[in-house]
């Protein structure tokens, strides 16, 4: 049965899907895992919005939360805590002279423990999590026992995909932690976080409607590209859309400018993606290539021009009248933007 000191619930999923962008499935595993007192292990590529759950899930829990970025540089002592060698000589190894690190942090105070990139930490900073997982409890020596608080959880997060400066995770470790497998979201939850998160300094959202949806339309195609070994994740949409809105104002040219889009995407994507090695072709050339595919994407039925500042809405510059598909017509006309092959 799940603990009754749990901070996890039906009240915590609900805060969660106002939050979070999807995934109601991916929700309600993760909220159940947590209340049930198991420990999990988030599996997906970059940009499928691990660390944006959890600390969503430890927000809507109002519990504490502990962040660790797994790297190679992650020894124990810098995991679990160390003695202040500048007091030892004085005091001893005392418990006044120990400074906690995060794992002791998360134990003592009933933590999420986020660890990121946990297949990039060394196996002896990993085994450490064994016996905590197993017992509840960590022994330091000369410190002594450190128990776990009933709220303390462990999740941990890897790419998969990611294979330098990576390792397997041991089965003691994988045995004592549930699963949860992320991909990337559909193309309207990609496009929501694109409007939600691609924000212009004077805090409207960056370019236009049709902008963001050839960013997204655009990102998508890397990972289904039979040239392309992995694609881009949903945030190089969001800087191809902050990249072209800044183009846009330094250039004086419309955002909607083909060329300008063309630069804003190699810059935001060529690095991004990774090619297969027999490949031929620089990642540039892919990626104007995916780009000028989404040319031909047809207008939705709201017109961007209203959304921009655009004449042709209403008098009272709300754009009611044509973002109305009630209203029965066809989008006005963009200053500066480039026409489809069919004419729209």
């Amino acid at each position: 049965m799940p603990s009754t000191t749990s901070s996890y619930g039906p009240a915590t999923r609900d805060r969660l899907l106002d939050a979070v962008v999807g995934r109601p499935g991916e929700i309600d595993v993760v909220v159940a895992s947590l209340m049930a007192g198991r420990h999990l292990l988030l599996e997906g590529p970059p940009g499928t919005g691990k660390s944006t759950m959890l600390r969503a899930v430890a927000d809507a829990a109002e519990t504490p939360f502990e962040f660790v970025e797994g790297n190679a540089e992650l020894t124990p002592a810098r995991f679990i805590g160390h003695f202040d060698p500048a007091r030892i000589l004085d005091a001893g190894y005392s418990p006044d002279v120990w400074i906690d690190g995060p794992l002791a942090r998360a134990l003592r105070d009933g933590a999420l423990l986020y660890v990121e990139e946990i297949n990039r930490i060394p196996e002896e900073t990993l085994n450490v999590l064994v016996t905590v997982m197993s017992e509840g409890d960590l022994t330091v020596p000369r410190l002594g026992r450190i128990e776990a608080h009933p709220g303390f959880r462990l999740v941990a997060a890897m790419n998969p995909f990611d294979v330098v400066g990576t390792a397997r995770i041991s089965g003691a470790l994988s045995d004592r932690m549930c699963r949860i497998a992320m991909g990337y979201q559909d193309d309207a939850e990609e496009l929501e976080i694109v409007e939600g998160r691609a924000i212009a300094p004077d805090g409207r959202p960056a370019g236009t409607r049709m902008l963001r949806r050839r960013a997204v339309a655009t990102v998508r195609a890397t990972r289904e590209h039979g040239e392309i070994r992995v694609g881009s994740s949903v945030r190089g949409a969001i800087d191809l859309c902050l990249l072209a809105d800044a183009l846009s104002e330094l250039r004086r040219t419309p955002v909607e400018d083909d060329q300008l889009g063309r630069d804003a995407a190699v810059a935001a994507l060529s690095g991004r993606i990774q090619l297969h090695d027999l490949g031929g072709r620089s990642a540039e050339d892919i990626v104007t290539e995916l780009w000028d595919a989404t040319a031909a994407m047809a207008p939705e039925e709201e017109d961007d021009a209203a959304e921009s500042g655009d004449p042709g809405g209403d008098e009272d510059g709300s754009g009611a009248g044509a973002d109305d598909p009630s209203a029965g017509k066809a989008p006005a006309p963009r200053p500066g933007a480039n026409p489809t092959p069919n004419g729209s």
